[in-house]
């Protein structure tokens, strides 16, 4: 299990097959709503204050679940401060709710929305840490523009027989806001946008913005 800081309110929490397997765990049980987490998550909570010191007491919680391809969960977590909870840091944590997002297979093209530079890095951080996938397989064509202060990761002809795509989109949810694809917008992303990077966006942010610990094939 691994667990990264994002901010001082949100952590990503990376819970692999041997992690299950130690709590006796099971990856479809867990992503069904008659799955009751609160030990599991519970645990996972204690770990996150030790390691980041992540502490939720007195808190309200939202837990996104993400699963990729192989198996691997993805866990966001974000803390939210109340006026009820405020003045009183002991108050017992409320059970824990899990928003389950399913992925849906997509088109041949697609369009993600960043809110910033900085937020693109951090998705091609997290794209680098799964040493499994590989973008060039997934889409051979995928630009990076602004426009109205927004960046858009244009990726055209996905592969949509890769069986790992669904870790690119597991983690481009978790960055971005998915647009639906029409040739309208992408036009205008053409006209009055600012090309970033073109056709290897994600290969050229992790080679110049992201530490290349896994030693990514470029």
């Amino acid at each position: 299990m691994k667990i990264e800081k994002l901010t001082d309110n949100k952590i990503r929490v990376i819970v692999n097959s041997s992690d299950l397997d130690s709590e006796n765990m099971d990856l479809h049980l867990l992503m069904t709503k008659a799955f009751d987490g609160q030990n599991f998550f519970s645990k996972m909570l204690e770990k996150a204050k030790e390691e980041v010191g992540f502490n939720t007491d007195g808190c309200k919680l939202l837990i996104e679940a993400f699963s990729s391809a192989d198996g691997v969960l993805i866990f966001t977590i974000t803390k939210y401060s109340s006026s009820e909870t405020k003045n009183n840091l002991d108050t017992p944590r409320k059970k824990l709710k899990v928003r389950r997002k399913s992925i849906d297979i997509l088109g041949k093209h697609a369009i993600y929305a960043f809110k910033s530079f900085d937020e693109f890095c951090d998705f091609c951080d997290c794209i680098n840490r799964f040493s499994e996938f590989d973008i060039k397989k997934f889409a051979k064509n995928i630009s990076l523009y602004m426009y109205n202060n927004t960046y858009y990761l244009l990726a055209k002809n996905i592969n949509n027989s890769y069986e790992s795509k669904k870790i690119f989109y597991s983690i481009a949810s978790e960055f971005s806001n998915h647009l639906p694809f029409s040739n309208s917008f992408e036009n205008k992303l053409l006209e009055h946008g600012t090309v970033i990077m073109k056709k290897n966006a994600v290969t050229t942010g992790i080679q110049y913005f992201v530490s290349n610990e896994k030693g990514y094939k470029k």
